[in-house]
């Protein structure tokens, strides 16, 4: 249950005097349903006035405050003129101008003959003053209610900056008084107010200096924010750590069969992950590990033989792909090796149908199935296996972690939880990697395997396209294969199939049958089908949108061209650079991109160039882009922060974290008096979930 503390923040903004139906929805679009989340939507600009006697030319075009005597209304006859006031400010005349301006409303509000107290920009129209539709008008009884700095903040159309200003300041007075969550020396080493202090701080800046995210009322709120996560994430590692797993040991026989069908050694890497991996399996708690692997640094073969250890420990494993086109080139390279050593491995996609289906399904539940290659298709409700002991998904941020959850509740309950292996080939920076998978152990390939050489990067612009089509001819004669991807289109996905059919006919044009497209909206039985023609050489240059973004690996693939290459995040040309010259051959990539380039897109073709270290490219990108894209897609299971910005706060994230461990350590259930606050905090950023792990002991 939500402490009674928090009731009234969580109250809907309808609560709040003259917010009906309209302004509670424009409200609830621009920052939250409830009161809290108009206290976490922070200003982002400042309005600063002058109070002025008299007027004066170097005032123009500046926020003023005035004392005006009314004159005389012109209301308009016609509805395209503006209703003017005249005014008197001393000796010097001022016109207030309002467009499709109600005449009983401006009459009341600015009598004729009564002084007035308004602000406004003031104008300069024809060598006159003149202010257009006055952001304030007060009497001087209350005058005090115009403020010298009025905060500005991100709104949605229909919503003015003084409507939700006037909501948002009804809140303060019933800010209720929080227990504090923070350490002492850490509030008076970083010189943070209370709580509520820092909310009502953080809402009325002065200055520019009080928008810097270092701030300490914003780096307070943002410390809260961050703690509360690393808690919630902490208290999930901890009770993962608690819940029983099984200990899977195997004698090894057949992992030293398998490494001696393999066409290759590890590398020192491989094997440190492949260690602390196995090391998991056998202790008696449930694994929980994201395996970090570069484009091309030979994720899959670790996996593989993780799935043989748990066979080896007489358990059954899966490995689940975000595509189709995925989970058959990992059933296309596991189940051969498989075979070689007498072990039943599937493959259980959309696509599996009828009678064959029932088969799979029904060995799969009496154990003759030692390994299941799969897609989504493996969380149906009829998919269920006979002792399942290892679950790896692949490309994690593709899937949600309820479904992580989902897939590791396969396992027989007898016999505790399934060991979870997450693997990802988009490197992710330490703060992301903090935030997303605090609540996993974490290893990381960081070396390519030997021969891989280095691929030859450039940037050119787009005007160059037929001059780069009519020398694809050179690779063509040598066998080799290529990569078109075309443009990434924003939220439209018709668009982006346009180019790609665009580009299609254009190249098919030049090289014939030896052209083919693949795109999203096709149906998958023809973009398998598509795929498999390149692998195979009947299709030698690839027409594509983003959709053989991960994990594709046709060994002579060597030259991808990547056009409008400015609209792509780093992470994406990384991944996409990453599918070509992995058979040996040199690889190279061209960035076609548009002028003129703005110094975002500058930047990060210049570093495209400079390095091919997917950690280095995926800080930059946070730097660049933010956390919010940085996975190729809003969707990628990332907390959304309100308060904390991971580039700005990285400092305070590490402290979080290191706080959020130590204290469970000391206080595991939360029930001292800093426990029973820090347990106000989890439910204040509605991380209510980590209190489950908290009672389920």
């Amino acid at each position: 249950m939500r402490p009674e503390i928090l009731f009234s923040l969580f109250n809907p903004v309808n609560k709040l005097a003259g917010i009906g139906p309209r302004l509670s929805k424009l409200i609830e679009k621009a920052a939250g349903p409830n009161l809290i989340d108009l206290t976490w939507h922070l200003p982002t600009g400042l309005v600063t006035r002058e109070n002025l006697e008299m007027l004066s030319p170097e005032f123009v075009d500046r926020e003023v405050l005035l004392v005006v005597d009314v004159l005389k209304h012109i209301p308009s006859r016609n509805r395209r003129a503006p209703y003017r006031i005249n005014c008197l400010i001393g000796e010097e005349n001022l016109t207030l101008v309002f467009f499709n301006g109600r005449e009983d409303y401006l009459r009341r509000q600015l009598p004729e003959g009564e002084k007035r107290k308004i602000s406004g920009k003031l104008e300069d129209f024809n060598g006159a003053y003149q202010m257009t539709h006055p952001d304030h008008i007060a009497t001087l009884a209350e005058e005090s209610s115009i403020p010298l700095f009025e905060p500005v903040y991100p709104l949605t159309a229909g919503l003015t900056n003084q409507t939700f200003i006037k909501a948002n300041r009804q809140i303060f007075p019933s800010l209720p008084d929080l227990p504090e969550w923070n350490d002492q020396p850490l509030l008076l080493r970083e010189d943070w107010s209370e709580w509520k202090e820092s909310i009502v701080k953080a809402h009325s800046p002065t200055s520019e200096a009080d928008f810097d995210r270092t701030n300490p009322a914003r780096e307070r709120l943002a410390y809260d924010e961050l703690l509360a996560n690393q808690l919630a994430l902490e208290l999930v590692r901890r009770s993962m750590k608690r819940k029983p797993g099984r200990a899977l040991h195997g004698d090894g026989a057949l992992l030293k069969e398998v490494r001696k069908a393999l066409s290759f050694s590890l590398t020192s890497a491989q094997e440190s992950a492949l260690d602390e991996i196995i090391s998991d399996m056998g202790a008696p708690h449930r694994m929980l590990r994201l395996l970090q692997g570069d484009v091309g640094s030979g994720k899959t073969a670790v996996a593989l033989l993780a799935m043989i250890r748990a066979v080896e420990a007489g358990a059954q494993a899966t490995i689940m792909a975000p595509t189709e086109i995925l989970a058959r080139q990992h059933f296309a390279s596991i189940e051969p090796l498989a075979t070689q050593i007498g072990l039943n491995c599937v493959l259980i996609t959309g696509r599996l149908k009828g009678k064959k289906r029932d088969v799979i399904l029904a060995d799969l539940a009496s154990g003759t199935v030692n390994l299941v290659i799969g897609t989504h298709a493996l969380f149906q409700e009829d998919v269920a296996f006979y002792d399942l002991g290892l679950a790896i998904i692949d490309e994690q941020h593709r899937f949600g972690v309820h479904q992580r959850l989902a897939l590791s509740d396969k396992g027989r309950k007898e016999n505790g939880g399934v060991d979870v292996l997450v693997m990802t080939a988009t490197p992710i920076p330490r703060t992301l990697a903090l935030t997303a998978y605090g609540d996993m152990d974490v290893s990381i390939i960081a070396e390519k395997p030997p021969g891989r050489k280095p691929i030859d990067t450039r940037a050119l612009s787009i005007e160059r396209l037929d001059s780069v089509a009519e020398g694809l001819s050179r690779k063509l004669q040598t066998g080799e294969r290529i990569y078109w991807v075309c443009p990434l289109v924003e939220e439209s996905e018709v668009l982006e199939v346009a180019a790609a059919e665009e580009r299609f006919e254009y190249l098919k044009h030049l090289y014939g049958d030896q052209v083919g497209l693949i795109h999203g909206r096709m149906k998958s039985d023809l973009k398998d089908e598509t795929m498999h023609s390149f692998m195979s050489g009947e299709i030698k240059i690839l027409v594509a949108t983003t959709v053989i973004e991960v994990g594709v690996d046709v060994p002579e693939a060597t030259v991808m061209i990547i056009e409008h290459s400015e609209r792509f995040g780093l992470a994406q040309l990384h991944q996409l650079r990453g599918r070509v010259g992995r058979g040996g051959l040199p690889g190279s990539c061209l960035l076609l991109y548009v002028s003129p380039l703005g110094e975002t897109q500058k930047a990060r073709l210049a570093i495209m160039r400079e390095t091919e270290d997917g950690f280095q490219i995926a800080e930059e990108d946070l730097r660049l882009r933010g956390a919010g894209e940085l996975l190729g897609t809003r969707q990628s299971g990332l907390p959304v922060f309100r308060l904390a910005d991971l580039q700005s706060h990285s400092r305070l994230l590490s402290i979080a974290r290191d706080d959020a461990r130590l204290i469970l350590e000391k206080d595991e259930t939360l029930s001292t008096d800093r426990g029973q606050a820090l347990r106000v905090l989890l439910y204040l950023f509605e991380r209510d979930n980590a209190i489950k792990y908290l009672n389920s002991g």
